[in-house]
Formats: structure tokens, C-alpha cells, sequence
């Protein structure tokens, strides 16, 4: 991906008012793969860890911006999105990555996980985004 292309998701990422309230960041690395972290936020807990849709989140989130970066277009949307809850976060900062698996004209079929700081993994999903 080129630094405008980068740069252009990056703004995209800071207009998106859920990832202001989050506190998420968002990074490319030099393998295609997108890195979004989120500090512990005790806001959003549920009894029993952080809340199920957090994760969901931070896996869509980790998808989009996978797909994005290889697409020509900025208008994508998830049109198919599978989780397996693996382990509750409890009380930590979580980290999600995204990897596209193919690209077709229109769809795009991406692999995301979330892991928490020591490696376990909390979460995976795979997902289609498609080119609005």
C-alpha cells in the first residue's frame, strides 16, 4: 500500500466517532496486515469481561480496513461477517489484526483475530466486504 492510500485510511479512521470512544488507534504493517489496538476501558465492561460487541467491533473494524487498503475504493461495507468467541477479555488491553485472504473485482474475503497482551487469543472471525 502506498503512503497516500495510507494516509487516506488513516484520516477515514479518525472521522469514525466509535473509535474516538473506544480510544482505538489504527496501523499498517509492510505484511498487508491492519493493526488496531484498544486500550482497557473499564466502560466497556459487562459482569463478566468486556462486552461480546466490543470484540465484534474490533474485528468488523480490523476487516474493513483490511479490505480497504487493497481496494481502489473507499466505499466498502460488510456484507458477511462470522465470530467464534474463543475467551472472555477480562479486564486488558485488546489488539486486533486483519489480513485479506482474497481479492476479487467486488468482494473481498478477510481473516481478522483479537488476542490480548500475552498472546491469547480471544476472538476470530472471517469476513466479506464488498465494493459499494
Amino acid at each position: 500500500m502506498n503512503r497516500d492510500r495510507e494516509r487516506e485510511l488513516l484520516e477515514l479512521f479518525g472521522t469514525a466517532r466509535i473509535e474516538k470512544y473506544f480510544g482505538t488507534t489504527l496501523s499498517f504493517d509492510n505484511e498487508g496486515h491492519v493493526h488496531i489496538n484498544l486500550p482497557y476501558n473499564p466502560n466497556l465492561d459487562q459482569p463478566r469481561g468486556i462486552h461480546g460487541g466490543v470484540v465484534a467491533t474490533l474485528l468488523d473494524t480490523a476487516g474493513f480496513f483490511a479490505a480497504a487498503a487493497v481496494s481502489k475504493s473507499i466505499l466498502l461495507t460488510t456484507s458477511e461477517l462470522s465470530i467464534h468467541f474463543l475467551n472472555p477479555a477480562l479486564a486488558c488491553d485488546l489488539h486486533a489484526e486483519g489480513w485479506v485472504l482474497k481479492a476479487g473485482k467486488r468482494n473481498y474475503v478477510v481473516e481478522m483475530r483479537v488476542s490480548e497482551p500475552n498472546g491469547g487469543i480471544i476472538a476470530v472471525g472471517t469476513g466479506t466486504f464488498v465494493v459499494l
